[in-house]
């Protein structure tokens, strides 16, 4: 079993300011798993690392300086993501980290919003009046809905709502808090691998 668990993830831009809402983002999503982690004493960390080859830049580092840590890379997979996601990087990015056993690699498939639309009713109390439900794709696996389709379907369902157009730095981490991981488990097969390899790691079910 694991002493401590480091997520480095993608996004943020590279801002201070939304580099802290996206760590808030992705805390307030996997609560359950830093729960576990508090449970059992082991030490628990979320880095938002802006761009997808600074978040690249971290991991590496942190495979350095936290030798002993379970660190786990999360980035979006800009892409269907058929194989394993250590090789699904090696063919899309050029990124050779053969000697890392897969489970430190973890995908967000398509993208981040695909976790978003998976639950359309919590995007519907965020955004209030306006919000067009309909818009939202709806496929029982998020994974299979493409990137154009995601990215459309979010803004026309947002356009007409008080709160503006969907924007990924401005609410994608406000709504990543929101949203039901419970859901998105089982519509995205990727976020319950991550579920279930990082409690593994800690010796927790959830």
């Amino acid at each position: 079993m694991t002493k401590e668990v480091r997520i480095y993830v993608e996004g943020g831009g590279d801002e201070k300011e939304s580099k802290a809402a996206v760590r808030r983002g992705f805390g307030g999503f996997l609560i359950e798993l830093r729960d576990a982690a508090r449970d059992r004493r082991i030490r628990w960390q979320i880095v938002a690392c802006g761009p997808r080859n600074a978040t690249l830049d971290n991991f590496r580092t942190a495979l350095r300086t936290h030798p002993d840590a379970f660190n786990v890379m999360l980035v979006d997979a800009e892409g269907p993501g058929a194989c394993s996601p250590r090789e699904h990087l090696r063919q899309r990015d050029g990124w050779e980290l053969l000697h890392l056993a897969d489970d430190h690699f973890q995908l967000m498939v398509q993208m981040l919003e695909a976790w978003l639309i998976a639950d359309p009713d919590a995007l519907a109390a965020h955004y209030g009046q306006g919000f067009n439900k309909r818009a939202i794709p709806r496929n029982p696996d998020v994974e299979q809905v493409d990137r154009p389709s995601i990215e459309q379907g979010l803004k026309a369902a947002t356009r007409r709502t008080s709160k503006g157009e969907y924007h990924k730095i401005r609410h994608g981490p406000t709504l990543l808090e929101r949203i039901d991981p419970r859901k998105v488990r089982v519509a995205a097969r990727h976020c319950e691998r991550l579920f279930a390899v990082v409690a593994g790691k800690m010796g927790a079910t959830v």
